[in-house]
């Protein structure tokens, strides 16, 4: 990687633009600098059609400004962050920045201004953004971040016509919002200078209710969202087919095979993945966030898989299988996956339009309540007092679900009323992924239960008469399972 932020390092073509970051000028002639400023084509793009979402993001912000009428709201897309020194993690932009303007650039910030004090009239939607790098000032090949370094970036101009909106240099917002009078809601927790600008403008209070607006928009999905959720689903099917068929080199390496075959699929197909992929064999699979994946992968164990495709619109799949890794269960395994399949399949039916959003996981928990007290773990309890008690969490540990979309738990600020208590409609996209997982010290199971962990989940949309499996392309069942991966393993 060339390195153009280190002054130990002898002069190179790289020195000199690490020299004048500085402010140091030693090594950058005035004749290269001269040569620098001129010679360069003219890249300027015109007639760009809009981006797929823009009449989406549009609505999307007229609803923002009728909710919210004569207030200046602020929504940024967030900074760089630094991962070590002088690099930098991938860049992803705030989920609510990129939900209203299908932008994914850093730095950028959304300003809706209103047209009157009133606000009858509306909002000015105005998109604040870096312009291209300068190059009569050395900028484009003198900064770390100018384009010579990380590549070109839209002009304003092109930014407007993809984006449906004005476009603005963002260098000049911070100054302007410090002179703003008036109401001022803003997106916190992405960009410290804007909040910076704003401190003495807003208000916690203020700024959590435009947070929690924004995330119970999301709770119904338009068109092009449970499009983009269906495509996250078929990819991320590929990419457990690519696990199945690389489970033999897995076996010989770790679980980070199974990692980085999923991760390709993510990249080849998507933005990234949506979340940090689980790949737990053996007794793993009954720690609920395993993303350590550095455990080995044995021949009669389970592999649990929980990963998702984001897609390069930031819609993410969330998707669950328990795999067999030589790809026949065992009798107690298979026992075990039924009972869980069988969870699920009385979840996914309790998901239907005018029913409560917590329907669904009572389902799935009398199903494995009952299951439990089947095979003797609660002693002479019935299942309504194991209900009652909760006794059954101690193997089912969590919810059975949650809301999906730009963020793997869609939604999250929402209120209770709106999502854990509220009603689902269509357009509603949530998971549907009971478990039961029998800890490998858990000395109340028999010792042939412990350390195996079993999980399987869908991505579940509401539809106007029931229903829809968007992840249906991968089988559930576990007859199914083992046929399909002896097909992929052929």
């Amino acid at each position: 990687m060339a390195d153009e932020l280190n002054p130990e390092t002898p002069e190179t073509e790289e020195e000199p633009i690490k020299q004048r970051k500085n402010g140091l000028y030693p090594g950058v002639s005035d004749e290269l600098a001269e040569s620098m400023k001129s010679g360069w084509a003219d890249t300027e793009l015109t007639g760009l059609a809009p981006i797929a979402q823009a009449e989406h993001t549009a609505a999307r912000r007229a609803a923002l400004s009728a909710r919210f009428p004569g207030e200046r709201l602020v929504i940024p897309s967030g900074n760089l962050k630094t991962r070590s020194n002088d690099t930098e993690y991938a860049f992803r932009a705030s989920t609510e920045y990129a939900y209203l303007t299908g932008d994914q650039t850093h730095d950028g910030v959304l300003v809706l201004e209103p047209k009157s004090p009133a606000g009858a009239d509306g909002h000015e939607a105005t998109i604040y953004l870096l312009p291209r790098s300068n190059r009569e000032n050395g900028e484009f090949w003198l900064d770390g971040q100018g384009e010579l370094w990380v590549g070109r970036r839209n002009s304003l101009a092109e930014a407007e016509q993809l984006l449906g909106l004005p476009a603005k240099d963002v260098r000049e917002l911070a100054e302007a919002l410090k002179e703003a009078t008036g109401p001022v809601r803003a997106v916190r927790g992405h960009d410290a200078g804007i909040e910076a600008a704003l401190t003495d403008k807003v208000t916690a209070e203020r700024d959590e209710e435009l947070r929690v607006y924004l995330s119970e928009a999301r709770l119904v999905k338009d068109a092009f969202e449970i499009a983009e959720l269906q495509k996250a689903c078929d990819a991320t099917a590929r990419g457990f087919e690519d696990v199945v068929k690389v489970l033999d080199k897995a076996e010989a390496t770790s679980e980070r095979y199974i990692e980085g075959t999923f991760f390709l699929r993510a990249r080849v197909e998507g933005n990234d993945i949506g979340y940090g992929s689980i790949c737990a064999a053996g007794p793993h699979a009954t720690t609920l966030h395993w993303v350590r994946n550095d455990g080995p992968v044995r021949s009669g164990d389970l592999l649990l898989l929980d990963a998702g495709v984001e897609t390069t619109e930031l819609y993410t799949a969330d998707v669950t299988r328990t795999l067999p890794i030589n790809g026949t269960f065992t009798p107690l395994q298979r026992k075990i996956y039924d009972a869980v399949y069988e969870a699920q399949e009385a979840g996914i039916a309790a998901v239907k339009p005018g029913g409560e959003f917590r329907d669904f996981h009572d389902a799935a928990q009398r199903v494995l309540a009952t299951k439990l007290v089947e095979w003797g773990l609660l002693g002479d309890l019935d299942v309504e007092k194991v209900l009652e008690l909760g006794l059954q969490r101690r193997w089912t540990l969590h919810g059975t679900g949650h809301m999906l979309g730009m963020d793997v738990h869609d939604c999250a600020a929402a209120r209770t009323e709106s999502y854990v208590n509220g009603i689902l409609e269509p357009g509603v996209c949530l998971t549907v992924e009971p478990g039961l997982y029998f800890q490998a010290d858990d000395l109340s199971v028999p010792e042939e239960y412990r350390g195996i962990g079993v999980r399987i989940e869908d991505d579940i949309l509401v539809t106007e008469d029931g229903n829809v499996n968007l992840s249906a392309a991968l089988p559930r069942r576990s007859d199914e399972v083992e046929a399909w991966m002896a097909a992929l393993k052929g």
